[in-house]
């Protein structure tokens, strides 16, 4: 499946806390997860959920002056889990990075939340000294399923958490997805106990479970989850401006909608950010139409991509994810799709 740190320079971390014998509301189960940027990466973001919870957006937009992004932080803790960016930005500093200003650096440092606040305990969320730890552990390597921001998240009536994808593209672009899967939707169709991506199920190798299980699986399905919000981060080694990454971040929430049901609902903060470390020059197809230039033919390969690899990373998230509070995982509800 790859992951997002196949793109060169792209280190993920994460911190968290988890109390073995937590249970609904009593106890910690929340986390951050941080994506380590190269100096140099341009970054934007989209958001298509009608409950966001962000930090340092409204500077992503092309129209606005600062193009480079540092890190990205994504967190459980629902706003307040905003607080890690605090301590990322406190690393950073240290390490000499950001927009240099009279006196110092100022890091870049956008983020997201997920709502994750009733898994553990309410007063139970992240803090800076979250963000400064995942950052100070940022490396190629990185757990994936019930790790830093993914401790707390559910998916549908299922526990969510961390997943993560990559491609390289016939042209040696590479693309790579890291998703905190907490939606609101359900990620597995309720009628058939498989993945809503007919291509997904047969390159996982699941198979159709009995009809035990799914009667089981049904019975969870009573009301939406108030646990919401899917926040991801896609990213690419090619040298793209600030509005074409926002171009890819917004074909990237395809892979959303493709592997997420409902997605994009008032009751979702959907965020999806988007870098590109400028690694890779793409020399321009001479078949290129004269009404498109060729960053617009990249930007489309590139975004088409995006979508794909964030849809793997959604099921990836899904699977790799262990129970916490009770909370039961896809292994649990249907072990009859391993075969």
């Amino acid at each position: 499946m790859g992951s997002i740190s196949d793109v060169g320079g792209i280190l993920v971390g994460h911190h968290h806390r988890i109390d073995q014998d937590v249970t609904l509301g009593a106890g910690w189960a929340s986390g951050t997860t941080v994506v380590l940027a190269p100096p140099g990466t341009i970054g934007a973001v989209d958001g298509r959920g009608g409950a966001p919870g962000t930090r340092e957006t409204d500077l992503l937009d092309p129209i606005n002056t600062v193009r480079h992004v540092d890190a990205v932080v994504l967190s459980g803790g629902s706003a307040y889990g905003l607080a890690a960016a605090d301590g990322v930005m406190t690393w950073l500093e240290q390490q000499d990075r950001g927009v240099a200003m009279d006196g110092g650096v100022v890091p870049i440092v956008p983020a997201a939340v997920i709502f994750d606040l009733p898994v553990g305990g309410w007063a139970n969320r992240p803090t800076a000294e979250f963000g400064y730890a995942a950052a100070a552990a940022a490396g190629a390597q990185f757990g994936l399923g019930t790790v830093g921001a993914g401790v707390g998240a559910r998916a549908g009536v299922l526990k969510g958490g961390v997943g993560t994808a990559s491609t390289v593209l016939p042209d040696g672009v590479t693309v790579g997805a890291l998703v905190i899967v907490n939606a609101a939707g359900d990620v597995v169709d309720p009628a058939t106990g498989l993945p809503w991506m007919t291509t997904l199920t047969h390159e996982f190798g699941l198979v159709a479970p009995p009809a035990n299980q799914l009667a089981a699986y049904a019975d969870l399905h009573t009301e939406l989850s108030p646990l919401n919000t899917t926040i991801a981060v896609v990213a690419t080694d090619a040298a793209l401006s600030k509005a074409a990454c926002r171009r890819v971040a917004v074909a990237a929430h395809d892979g959303l909608a493709r592997t997420i049901a409902p997605c994009h609902t008032p009751l979702d903060g959907d965020t999806v950010f988007a870098l590109a470390t400028g690694a890779v020059t793409v020399e321009p197809d001479p078949k290129t139409p004269p009404a498109m230039s060729p960053e617009t033919m990249l930007v489309a390969r590139i975004g088409a991509a995006a979508a794909e690899v964030l849809a793997r990373a959604v099921l990836v998230g899904v699977l790799a994810a262990d129970a916490v509070a009770g909370i039961p995982t896809y292994r649990d509800m249907l072990p009859g799709a391993f075969g």
